[in-house]
């Protein structure tokens, strides 16, 4: 069976300049490009935020994906390239969250199944690949479903919603203001948009940046000198500016409370602090700064640290399951070749039978039926105990012996 290569880049040894660079163009154009090459079989490419990374079945993989990346001018020191063995145990491997940024994130798991539709959909892969992404597809889920390795907040944004989420019990059907449009804020909003709030308020000091982001959570953008008015009826305020200075001051929502007659949650997760220390000591007011966050985040990623082990084991096991699928397959083609070119040897005898009884005598559907069936179960018996000798090869991994039978009868071994 010709086996997968794969050509990685990650932000493991390439800044997101070069990561952007490696793209040359949409996943489309990239699989177009590879599949049109006389020596690839299948392709498929995972083309994320902070990976590229190409897998190929070929018998000359490796030469094909370096040729590849020297016209692509792509550095040699930020790509890996691996074998077949390589290949499906990273594939197992980014599927669980373990080569992300922040280990156990799910967001990947949803990319690939995306990505691997396009390669699908574009006709570009075949048995090999269909199996290596539907078990890395169905690992990821497993890991999810048995271990805690996505469980917890580990970026500050999301901890901050997390947290909210705590003290107040739940966010559903809560007002929330968001203060900056940037990474942070960005990464905060997004956390919010899955937990049913009545309403997200995004305000920035430029208004198109606050624009572009609530439009991509149904949410309403604000503008900055506004912002007081909406944080008077609101429940939560997440402060997430690059601002200098203090945009919220103890002045400012003393005179916020005085027309509420509830509970205000502040949360600051900027650097330097987007609210005043002294905004603590106003009554109603309950103030949460980046430190406490950070605390439960580092708690929250040593947590999933101790899933790692359990994952790693998990993919190990699917791993030697994924390696078994193959050996059978690899029989399974043999067989079906072998069967294939006794089926054409059979038809032909059959109509050379048919052929000379018909000169002496007439033959009707009886007498016709009578040699296809004999025929037919000749060839059977014949191949019965083959197809299970060379399923017990493949089983025991000897591939000196399904070489030999492929070259015995002719097949194509591979």
């Amino acid at each position: 069976m010709t086996e997968i290569s794969s050509m990685i880049i990650t932000h493991t040894k390439a800044s997101i300049g070069d990561i952007e660079s490696a793209w040359h163009g949409t996943v489309e154009d990239l699989l177009h490009a590879l599949y049109s090459h006389e020596l690839v079989d299948e392709c498929a490419v995972l083309m994320t935020c902070n990976r590229v990374e190409v897998y190929v079945v070929s018998p000359k993989g490796s030469k094909v994906l370096f040729e590849y990346a020297k016209k692509m001018g792509v550095p040699d020191r930020i790509i890996e390239f691996n074998d077949h063995e390589e290949s499906l145990i990273h594939l197992l491997r980014v599927a669980c969250g373990l080569e992300s940024m922040i280990v156990g994130e799910d967001q990947i798991l949803g990319q690939i199944k995306d990505l691997y539709h396009t390669a699908r959909e574009a006709g570009v892969t075949g048995k090999v690949l269909d199996t290596a992404f539907d078990k890395a597809i169905h690992v990821g889920k497993r890991v999810r479903a048995e271990t805690r390795i996505d469980k917890g907040s580990v970026s500050i944004g999301s901890a901050a919603v997390d947290l909210a989420e705590d003290v107040l019990g739940t966010l559903e059907g809560k007002t929330v203001v968001i203060i900056g449009a940037g990474v942070m804020g960005s990464l905060v909003a997004r956390a919010l948009a899955h937990r049913n709030v009545s309403a997200i308020y995004v305000a920035n000091r430029t208004f198109e940046r606050a624009e572009k982001l609530a439009k991509e959570l149904n949410g309403f953008a604000v503008r900055y000198d506004e912002k007081d008015r909406y944080i008077v009826d609101s429940d939560v305020v997440i402060s997430a500016t690059s601002a200098p200075h203090a945009v919220l001051t103890a002045e400012m929502i003393q005179q916020i409370i005085k027309n509420r007659n509830r509970d205000l949650m502040l949360i600051d997760i900027a650097t330097p602090r987007d609210i005043e220390e002294s905004v603590s000591t106003l009554p109603k007011v309950k103030l949460y700064d980046i430190d406490g966050l950070r605390e439960i985040s580092e708690r929250n990623l040593r947590k999933r640290m101790q899933e790692v082990a359990k994952v790693e084991e998990i993919i190990k096991e699917e791993y030697e399951l994924l390696k078994l699928q193959y050996k059978k397959q690899r029989a399974d083609k043999l067989i079906a070749a072998l069967y294939s070119q006794i089926q054409d040897l059979r038809i032909r005898e059959r109509e050379r039978a048919v052929n000379r009884l018909s000169a002496k005598h007439t033959l009707g559907d009886f007498e016709r039926g009578v040699l296809d069936d004999l025929t037919h179960a000749i060839t059977n018996k014949v191949l019965a105990e083959p197809t299970k000798i060379l399923r017990d090869a493949a089983a025991e991994d000897d591939t000196d012996f399904i070489t030999a039978a492929a070259a015995l009868f002719g097949l194509d071994g591979r």
